[in-house]
């Protein structure tokens, strides 16, 4: 495994953590650029996710920014849909394309977010939409192997669900839950394939993510831009994207 893998793998665990979110599309994408077996990306990107957001989810709820209760709705269809996704054998031409338009879509939301009223007004979300939009990420997260948060945050500051501290830390743990879940069944699958033993070639990937976790953890407490910290994860996201959409439209034409 190259060095500069393991080096990318922490400055993204670096960007992430500090915007409160876990990278697993960013590593997936890396993995797929570096050449690794696209059938055990999904499980090393779930795992470095988990590493990322379970100390970011403890400090929320440490902090009285984890509305679990609330957010527990978009669980309850996201973490089985999560396990289901991750069952399914998907071709390498659709794992890249999905992976690369879910990058895209990505980094747009981190390029054009702006900060939010702190103030503004708490709406309650309907079960029935909390139900549709939690199993179609959580489907979609188990699939590629990412934890949705990425996606989930628009959805909750469309609808004005709670504050940015609120919200930050619901997508905190959505991904670290439907990370679990969508692990769970890729490993299940990899054993199925008797591919599984190929991860262990990826683990020095483990320390190096933790690491930059808890740097990425501590840079809003240093007077770091969260505005500047968005604006460069995004065009690191956007620039990934591109190469990745560029080799799936080599593949389809």
């Amino acid at each position: 495994m190259p060095l500069y893998l393991i080096f990318l793998f922490f400055v993204t665990a670096v960007l992430y953590a500090s915007v409160g979110f876990g990278g697993g599309s960013t590593y997936n994408a890396l993995l797929v650029l570096s050449g690794a077996d696209y059938r055990i990306l999904p499980a090393i990107a779930l795992s470095c996710n988990i590493i990322v957001v379970a100390g970011g989810t403890f400090a929320f709820a440490r902090r009285g920014n984890l509305q679990f209760r609330r957010i527990a709705p978009f669980l309850i269809t996201s973490i089985p849909a999560a396990w289901a996704g991750g069952r399914i054998p998907v071709s390498e031409t659709l794992f890249i394309g999905v992976l690369g338009f879910s990058l895209l879509a990505a980094g747009l939301h981190l390029a054009l977010d702006r900060k939010r009223d702190a103030d503004a007004d708490v709406q309650p979300a309907s079960s029935m939409l909390a139900w549709i939009v939690g199993g179609l990420i959580g489907f979609l997260s188990g699939l590629v192997g990412i934890g949705g948060g990425i996606f989930l945050a628009p959805v909750l500051y469309l609808i004005r669900w709670g504050k940015p501290k609120e919200i930050a830390g619901a997508c905190s743990v959505f991904i670290l839950m439907n990370s679990l879940s969508g692990l769970t069944g890729q490993l299940m699958k990899l054993g199925d394939m008797g591919a599984l033993s190929m991860i262990g070639d990826y683990w020095m990937l483990f320390p190096a993510v933790l690491i930059g976790g808890q740097v990425g953890s501590r840079l809003a407490n240093v007077g770091l831009s969260s505005l500047a910290i968005k604006r460069l994860t995004a065009v690191l996201i956007l620039y990934v994207s591109v190469r990745l959409l560029l080799r799936w439209y080599g593949m389809v034409f």
